[in-house]
């Protein structure tokens, strides 16, 4: 049974995982013809292409999305799936042949691993090559693969993040979502356990020592038919369960993102599919943290040491 994002018809998920370096790379391939949006939430964001997002612009039609560790390098992942994307023949048609669209967005995980070590443009192809339907593969993979959490209460409480995806039906549509958990705040259940050990109320951050940058990213795809303004609708409800699940969030250390796109002709009912989002959401931020593996001296939420 597949309860993860790839049960969405048509969308496929494949990572390049580095365990060396302690990064990597989560790429998900939409089907087509697709309307993506963007919302962005934190303060220390690292993007790619998502002005093309905003309501009113001309392309609504993205190839895929791509989510990568390394900071700002990172972000030269997607010129790997640009040019996968390009030799398989898909892209925004133009006189000069299909140009893909890729948004983009990183996550920061330098301290982690190596930190010269950074996904590049052949990770980016790795990751786009291994896409699959299979069940999305979840814990220290991919993007996540040096995702942390817990980092704004200081070093000895940081503890590994990750990878989620969950599923939910709503009436005859499919909603689905993957999550790479990296905040600055700690991580609840969305009923209000701690899964981190943190605060109900967050106190002083202690960023010992200071942090460049966090950030929790999602990708919300759905078999609905949504517009632009509808998908927002989505995101909205994606931020609020960021918002029940991580404490402190979308602080000026996070560069909080969420993508979301309708790839399908079915039809829902909006308030339905939004609190379902929520639900999937909350689900793969608790996924993410509990399938974690201890990497880069980083111990799980489990376990004390690594």
């Amino acid at each position: 049974m597949n309860d993860t994002l790839t049960a969405v018809p048509g969308v496929r998920v494949g990572h390049h995982t580095d365990l060396t370096g302690v990064t990597g790379v989560t790429v998900v391939v939409l089907p087509e013809p697709n309307v993506t949006a963007v919302d962005v939430r934190g303060h220390a964001p690292g993007t790619r292409e998502t002005a093309l997002l905003a309501p009113g612009m001309k392309v609504e039609n993205v190839q895929a999305i791509c989510l990568a560790g390394g900071s700002a390098y990172g972000l030269a992942a997607a010129d790997g799936v640009v040019t996968a994307l390009e030799r398989d023949g898909r892209g925004h048609p133009t006189p000069g042949g299909p140009v893909p669209i890729v948004p983009a967005a990183i996550l920061f995980d330098l301290p982690v691993g190596e930190p010269g070590v950074r996904p590049g443009p052949a990770e980016g192809t790795s990751a786009y090559d291994a896409a699959t339907e299979d069940p999305v593969v979840e814990g220290s993979v991919g993007a996540g693969t040096g995702a942390t959490v817990a980092v704004w209460r200081g070093l000895e409480h940081i503890r590994k993040g990750g990878v989620g995806s969950a599923l939910r039906g709503v009436g005859d549509a499919t909603v689905g979502v993957v999550v790479v958990t990296n905040p600055a705040g700690d991580v609840w259940t969305v009923d209000g356990r701690p899964l981190t050990g943190g605060d109900p109320v967050p106190g002083p951050p202690q960023w010992d020592p200071p942090v460049a940058a966090n950030t929790t990213l999602a990708v919300i795809a759905t078999d609905a038919a949504l517009t632009r303004s509808e998908l927002q609708v989505l995101m909205v409800r994606a931020h609020d369960a960021y918002a029940a699940c991580i404490r402190p969030v979308h602080t000026r250390y996070d560069g909080d993102v969420v993508f979301a796109s309708s790839c399908g002709t079915v039809a829902a009912d909006i308030d339905a599919l939004a609190e379902a989002v929520f639900d999937a959401v909350a689900d793969a931020i608790e996924r993410s943290v509990r399938l974690a593996t201890g990497l880069g001296g980083v111990a799980t939420i489990g376990e004390r040491t690594p």
